[in-house]
């Protein structure tokens, strides 16, 4: 078995058990709205449904990431020459993440589909087309999750292997993680700004039939912010697995060969991603009142030089 003389007692324990309690803090947060969402009766909303699966992934993140760090405290060397173990706890990692970025994804663009009206019936997407969409977010992130457990791995090879995620290929990582981070940081930035757009479209519309008050106005503002503030998370909890992806591709070296500051940097980037599992919840759920407020969203119609601002039940 390989051993390395990076790591210590002490700042296993330092970085460890911080990392095990947050990541029991989101698994209550999470269980918290599964439990809440169900017991309310609110998956009859399809928005809701989102939530729920956003709460499931972020639970996995967190359970998946519970284990890891259990590994990295009784053989922190695991973590950095690779086991079959850790390949298993790497994927599981791999596949709640990517179920978390698509189904933040989903959530603002079903949200922009609901603002902008686009649907014929209930201007939102349909309970039945939720359900597809979540089912499609799973398959997709299984599939590309579980990639190193059908071969594209360097387990066995040293060839293409991270050097701070190994067992994982380096190709895999870019593979992974580049057009994933992409899609994590731009596609919400579009919905989130499609939605603003289209409030306030709404809101000119209103003013110039003499329709505008302040509940629009208040309610764009908050919009605003929620979705800033969503945007925000998201990009400081991935920014660092990206940048250390990015690292590791560009500096090929050995694990020895590397400070103990590199792998303390892994282990943080990995806590930020916890991080967004608990404020996924907070933002989206446990504040569920609060949210329904701040997407006071309207929809504009003329009718015999009237217009209606129509605030959607389900948000």
């Amino acid at each position: 078995m390989n051993n390395s003389d990076i790591w210590n007692p002490n700042v296993v324990l330092a970085l460890g058990l911080p990392q095990m309690f947050i990541n029991v803090v989101s698994v209550i947060f999470n269980c918290a709205v599964i439990v809440t969402i169900t017991l309310s009766k609110q998956l009859t909303h399809p928005i809701f449904i989102l939530f729920c699966n956003l709460a499931i992934s972020d639970l996995l993140v967190s359970l998946s990431g519970f284990w890891i760090s259990l590994q990295f405290i009784t053989d922190p060397d695991s973590t950095i020459f690779g086991s079959w173990e850790v390949l298993f706890a790497y994927v599981a990692y791999t596949i709640s993440v990517l179920s978390t970025i698509y189904n933040l994804v989903g959530i603002g663009i079903e949200r922009y589909l609901t603002v902008s009206g686009v649907k014929r019936r209930n201007c939102g997407v349909s309970r039945k087309e939720i359900l597809c969409a979540a089912f499609i977010i799973w398959v997709i992130a299984i599939f590309f999750g579980s990639l190193p457990l059908l071969g594209w791995d360097c387990l066995k090879k040293d060839g293409n292997v991270s050097t701070l995620y190994r067992p994982f290929c380096v190709d895999y990582l870019l593979f992974i993680s580049v057009p994933n981070c992409v899609i994590a940081f731009v596609l919400p930035l579009i919905t989130y700004i499609g939605i603003i757009l289209k409030i306030r479209k709404q809101k000119i519309c209103m003013q110039a039939h003499g329709q505008l008050n302040g509940t629009h106005r208040a309610a764009e503002m908050q919009v605003a912010r929620t979705c800033i503030f969503i945007w925000i998370l998201a990009l400081i909890s991935y920014a660092p697995l990206f940048g250390g992806v990015i690292w590791d591709v560009t500096i090929a070296s050995c694990p020895e060969d590397l400070r103990k500051n590199a792998f303390v940097f892994r282990n943080l980037s990995a806590t930020m991603i916890t991080l967004n599992s608990i404020g996924n919840p907070i933002i989206y759920t446990l504040k569920l009142k609060n949210l329904g407020d701040s997407f006071m969203f309207c929809k504009c119609k003329q009718s015999s030089n009237q217009i209606s601002a129509e605030t959607n039940a389900n948000i």
